[in-house]
């Protein structure tokens, strides 16, 4: 997308815009504000036009996180992307296949049974990922990520249609405890776990290894971060369980069960290689076990309640089946 004017000559260079904030956009973050306006433009692009000082808020200088009030002034330099950006864009087969996983949608809220594999967004060479194919498919909707999912976990990933379901429900996530949204995955572990309720009450610590890939352990100086492991049914020496989660950490699910000593089967992260080569050669498992199952929360002030589920990956499905 670029600022210049459809009316003169395509030659002609992009203009600067200054944009008002409407009142539906209040108290939404710069960045994803510019997303908004710079359609296909990678976020790296945004937060280095942020970074140098060429957006503007109010005249001043701003931070990618600010939050936006309505009638602020924002600044926004000419941009434009190249002919070859301008063209990309997802596959068609790729966009067929995330508008098939959606599994509800309504007039606030459409929810997508990510696959595995895709990223909630693009990014660190990712040039598309679930919400800028779901913006393709829906030219001139307004569609916002409530949250992430790892790009190898598969599960329910929820989008907003509109700015005040995506305030109510961030709001919902930051209460205390996971009370305003309750979160369930399954996942298979490796070994044996111990019949109940395993808690993991470990702080999470997000690092990055030389290259920037991102690793996380468990570490005074991190976050606070609470999982509750409990098993469904144990196969081939092995334990399917349920994890519903207090917090949303980085990783939290796939480093809290490597902290008990019984990582998720086929991480290649934070798994046991050995076990990973095991099943992948028994029962064809070549990916994460994790799959974000379902989600429960109520909007308007808990009047409308929702219960969303996703179903298990058709290949997590025939792995378990394989599995004595």
């Amino acid at each position: 997308m670029t600022a210049q004017d459809p009316t003169k000559p395509a030659g002609d260079k992009p203009s600067v815009r200054m944009i008002t904030v409407p009142a539906d956009r209040a108290g939404q973050r710069l960045d994803n504000f510019l997303l908004g306006q710079l359609k296909g433009a990678p976020r790296s692009l945004v937060y280095k036009l942020v970074r140098s000082g060429q957006v503007r808020v109010n005249g001043g200088r701003a931070k990618a996180e600010r939050k936006l009030e309505a009638g602020d002034e924002v600044r926004i330099p000419p941009v434009r992307l190249t002919e070859e950006g301008d063209k990309a864009g997802p596959p068609e087969a790729f966009m067929r296949r995330l508008e098939q996983a959606i599994v509800f949608e309504d007039a606030r809220l459409l929810a997508l049974n990510k696959p595995t594999g895709v990223a909630s967004h693009g990014g660190s060479g990712i040039s598309f990922g679930a919400i800028e194919t779901l913006r393709a498919l829906r030219p001139g909707q307004t569609l916002e990520l409530v949250h992430r999912l790892d790009r190898d976990t598969s599960g329910l990933l929820i989008v907003a249609k509109k700015r005040s379901a995506l305030s109510e429900l961030q709001a919902l996530l930051r209460e205390d405890h996971g009370a305003g949204i309750r979160k369930r995955y399954l996942t298979l572990l490796a070994g044996r776990m111990p019949d109940g309720v395993m808690t993991v009450d470990a702080p999470l610590h997000v690092g990055l290894r030389q290259g920037g890939e991102r690793h996380v352990q468990v570490n005074a100086i991190g976050k606070e971060s609470i999982s509750h492991f409990r098993v469904l049914e144990r196969k081939g020496g092995h334990s399917y369980c349920e994890v519903r989660i207090e917090t949303g950490r980085t990783h939290q699910i796939r480093v809290h069960a490597q902290h008990l000593g019984h990582p998720v089967a086929g991480d290649d992260k934070y798994g046991d290689p050995a076990v990973n080569k095991r099943l992948r050669e028994q029962i064809g498992l070549k990916r994460l076990f994790l799959h974000a199952a379902s989600l429960e929360f109520a909007l308007d002030d808990g009047k409308s309640p929702y219960v969303l589920s996703a179903p298990l990956a058709d290949e997590l499905v025939e792995a378990l089946d394989r599995l004595r």
